[in-house]
């Protein structure tokens, strides 16, 4: 079968050889990793900031894509990296492109759940982070908004996310997420997790009750 041509006249072949990819600006792929530990209360694996920007400040274990690595890869080996976690199941839950998100340019993310397990006490801090530690999490609903509390002994971190939801073409809802107020959690991870936290009210994993 002959090859299709373009109206200049190339083949698939000739077009990507001369393809030039400066064309468009590329932004930054990074992986976030929610890891929960349910049981009488819900915990999530934090880790603290050893560099700038956010220095000091709470984050979700993750960092940025290599060449040639798919961003589930990303995900898996910055977990390990960050907390010694590895093997864990993982779910994909949502993606993050809000400009002015990260203050060190165009960065994209894709966050991933997993449940921890009996494996909570393998968490150990890699040589990325300052530490990683289990926070308590709760969450109350504040009309249209969600308010997030984590708490470890003396530290206490919080974020307020408002939450707008309309039927989604798949029955599942089509939410509208806002970050409104953050402390103490680096980015707009508090988005990350008012996100995860909404995905497993829907699942029946947590309840969310009304404030």
């Amino acid at each position: 079968m002959e090859a299709l041509r373009d109206e200049k006249g190339r083949t698939e072949e000739e077009f990507l050889l001369a393809y030039d990819d400066s064309r468009y600006p590329h932004p930054s792929l990074t992986a976030d990793n929610l890891i929960f530990s349910f049981g009488e209360t819900t915990e999530l694996l934090l880790i603290r900031r050893k560099g700038h920007p956010y220095l000091g400040f709470r984050a979700l274990p993750g960092g940025f894509a290599e060449p040639g690595e798919s961003v589930e890869e990303t995900a898996a080996r910055e977990l390990a990296e960050e907390t010694g976690l590895c093997g864990l199941e993982s779910e994909s839950a949502g993606f993050f492109s809000a400009p002015g998100r990260d203050p060190r340019g165009w960065v994209v993310t894709r966050s991933f759940m997993a449940d921890v397990g009996s494996r909570k006490e393998e968490v150990r801090a890699g040589d990325d982070a300052k530490d990683a530690r289990w926070f308590r999490l709760t969450a109350l609903r504040e009309k249209n908004a969600l308010r997030i509390s984590l708490t470890d002994g003396g530290e206490k971190l919080s974020a307020l996310v408002r939450a707008e939801e309309e039927p989604g073409v798949s029955g599942r809802p089509n939410r509208r997420l806002k970050l409104l107020e953050s402390r103490g959690l680096a980015f707009d991870h508090g988005l990350v997790i008012a996100d995860a936290l909404l995905r497993l009210a829907d699942g029946g994993k947590i309840r969310i009750d009304e404030a």
